[in-house]
């Protein structure tokens, strides 16, 4: 038995699976200005699809829809299959609040309440 695919059918397979991953993820990557969707994404990188993502290098803001997660410093790794694979060489998370520069106490006060007079 053999197991041998033309290369047109190949191409179509490949096709197939990278449009079933761009439509079943919600995460995006921004880079230089431009939105691309994320096929995967591991403990140490991602993939974009090869033809429409460019040879990414250096920062790049990762979101799930509108929720910003990380942002984080990449290089280009491989191509395969159709998806451009990237690694993390930093990958930092993304804080609504500004970190703190002393240790909170859990008991310390939510707000300063006056003395009525």
């Amino acid at each position: 038995m053999t197991t041998f695919v033309p290369k047109e059918v190949q191409a179509g397979l490949d096709s197939a699976r990278v449009q079933s991953l761009k439509s079943g993820s919600r995460l995006r990557i921004l880079a230089d200005g431009k939105h691309h969707p994320v096929l995967r994404m591991w403990e140490t990188g991602f993939s974009v699809d090869a033809e429409t993502a460019p040879n990414l290098r250096g920062y790049v803001d990762l979101y799930d829809g509108a929720i910003h997660l990380f942002q984080c410093l990449i290089i280009a790794s491989e191509e395969e299959m159709g998806e451009m694979r990237f690694e993390f060489k930093q990958l930092t998370a993304v804080s609504n609040t500004a970190p703190l520069d002393f240790e909170r106490a859990e008991d310390a006060p939510v707000a300063l309440i006056e003395a009525q007079k």
